[in-house]
């Protein structure tokens, strides 16, 4: 399933402890089960504290209806493909975080019968979120790696998950198989609108559009499905708090701002746009 992000030559498994090309280039697995293909230290503001926070905000069910949405159409597309004797479903998460979406899209595919063997695959250029998602969810194949130096063969996976993260349209037609899937989710207009209203009122952020990502999708991929969910959560004090420490909404906000926001309960908009493609 690999290539080396250095020289493009197929790589093999070296007795469970390294990933190695034929010409030799090499990747440490981890203690922790993960692999880190980058050729170079990523810099980036997604730390610790930011994928603890998201782990919180996973558990506590406010992604809970985008995960079973997407989860019931890979199930549909799946009960209309013929079995393949053997051949597992292969789903990449392109830009996993922390981990918690692939974990939980994989467990309801693998509970529903008409589903076969499946081999998840997440992949983040932020090496803590992927950290944390070896050592919380052994079963997927995990890879600290830059999505436009992907270090994956042509034609490797029958779905890609890109979920609330940037694209690489380029690489997910070259990774798909050629009936293969996108399934794409970008925030609808209504995004943890009451986020915006507090840290942006009168700036000309308070509101947002996905016109431009929406518009970039249909370039590059045919599409065959558009569904929205949007719903409202009550978070507690507690989970208001990390929901505001896990989004780059609040990255150019300051502390004392911040600090202000996170003393209470809040209901907050969850608002998604599911966009489904075939190459």
């Amino acid at each position: 399933m690999f290539r080396c992000p250095i020289c493009g030559s197929s790589m093999r498994v070296q007795q469970l402890a390294s990933l190695v090309c034929e010409k030799l280039h090499s990747y440490d697995i981890s203690r922790q089960g993960y692999v880190n293909l980058l050729s170079n230290r990523s810099k980036t503001k997604y730390d610790k504290a930011l994928f603890e926070a998201r782990k919180m905000i996973n558990s506590s069910g406010f992604f809970g209806p985008m995960i079973e949405g997407i989860s019931n159409r890979l199930i549909r597309m799946q009960s209309r493909k013929p079995p393949e004797s053997g051949k597992p479903l292969r789903l990449l998460d392109a830009g996993c975080g922390e981990g918690s979406h692939l974990s939980a899209i994989g467990r309801k595919l693998f509970d529903h019968p008409t589903v076969p063997d499946i081999l998840g695959v997440g992949m983040d250029i932020a090496k803590e979120g992927v950290v944390m998602a070896a050592k919380t969810s052994p079963d997927p194949i995990w890879c600290v790696a830059d999505l436009s130096q992907s270090p994956f063969a042509d034609q490797q996976f029958d779905y890609i998950l890109n979920i609330l993260s940037p694209s690489n349209y380029s690489e997910f037609r070259r990774l798909l198989t050629s009936d293969g899937m996108l399934v794409k989710v970008i925030p609808g207009s209504l995004y943890l609108q009451e986020l915006r209203a507090l840290f942006y009122t009168g700036t000309g952020k308070e509101t947002y559009s996905n016109d431009g990502t929406m518009e970039l999708f249909s370039r590059h991929f045919e599409r065959i499905e558009f569904e929205e969910i949007r719903y409202r959560i009550m978070l507690d004090s507690e989970q208001t708090k990390q929901l505001i420490h896990m989004t780059p909404l609040s990255w150019s906000v300051s502390p004392e701002v911040i600090e202000r926001m996170s003393g209470g309960e809040m209901e907050v908009t969850a608002d998604f746009a599911l966009l489904y493609g075939w190459k």
